[in-house]
């Protein structure tokens, strides 16, 4: 059931590669609540992907940039405004990388170039990317501003390797730019923590099957999808959450409240 949530409001989505992405469900949503948007990811990516069919399907238009790059992010943003018609409303960054992971290296053996990108892509691009709006005064009051992070931030996964500092950081880089959006622009930042989603990116740490088959075991209403994430954004996207900003926000069936689950208990137990 859609409800035009988004009628006339315009964004940027970051990060859609397939239909997998948490980023393509948003957009697909996002265009059913009357939303219009530019795609974008980095140009390897949009090689990699299937971008094209998922901006003939919400009639967008794609422009490739590296989210780690000012002079891409300044060309984005601009010509996003020129395409839309005037100021944005939404963000949905969706961006993580760890090249440590891809390639194998343990925690205890990082290659610290590897990690910098990792950094640069998953976290520090969240910061580049707000600061462009911001300077460009490219935001309509009361717009909204989402990021996608895990609870790695918080908690000990061990394969989840550099990536859980990455979003350790992402957050913490939501709320102090939150706070100049929303004092400066009445802009608001938050963070959405989703549960383990098999993603193409997800799929490529170390034991994913074994998080998804655990945070299930654990959460009391089981993992949340990706078009449960997707409803999510769109919900921050809305006018009907104008007061909720610097906030680091759980879609994760109950995960990160739990301690252990009767599930897992028994599983322990068998002999």
């Amino acid at each position: 059931m859609n409800y035009n949530l988004l009628k006339g409001k315009k964004g940027i989505i970051f990060g859609a590669l397939d239909e997998n992405s948490i980023a393509w469900k948003t957009a697909e949503r996002i265009y059913e609540e009357g939303g219009k948007f530019v795609l974008t990811n980095a140009p390897i990516a949009l090689r990699m992907g299937e971008i094209n069919e998922l901006a003939k399907k919400t009639n967008s238009q794609i422009i490739p940039a590296d989210a780690t790059s000012i002079e891409d992010l300044n060309n984005l943003v601009e010509k996003s405004m020129e395409i839309l018609g005037g100021k944005l409303d939404f963000i949905l960054h969706s961006i993580g990388m760890s090249v440590n992971v891809r390639k194998g290296k343990p925690y205890t053996d990082q290659n610290y170039d590897w990690t910098h990108k990792g950094w640069d892509v998953s976290a520090v691009s969240f910061h580049k990317t707000m600061q462009t709006l911001y300077q460009k005064d490219a935001m309509n009051e009361w717009g909204s501003i989402v990021a996608l992070t895990y609870m790695a931030a918080q908690r000990v996964f061990p394969d989840y390797n550099d990536m859980a500092d990455n979003k350790a950081y992402l957050e913490s880089i939501a709320r102090s730019f939150g706070y100049f959006f929303g004092k400066d622009k009445k802009v608001r930042v938050n963070t959405i923590s989703q549960s383990p989603t098999p993603t193409t990116a997800g799929q490529g740490v170390k034991g994913f099957d074994g998080f998804i088959n655990y945070a299930e075991k654990m959460a009391p209403l089981g993992n949340a999808t990706a078009l449960d994430c997707a409803n999510y954004t769109v919900a921050m996207f809305s006018d009907l959450t104008k007061k909720v900003t610097l906030q680091n926000l759980y879609n994760d069936g109950g995960f990160s409240n739990m301690g252990v689950s009767n599930e897992v208990i028994d599983a322990f137990s068998k002999k």
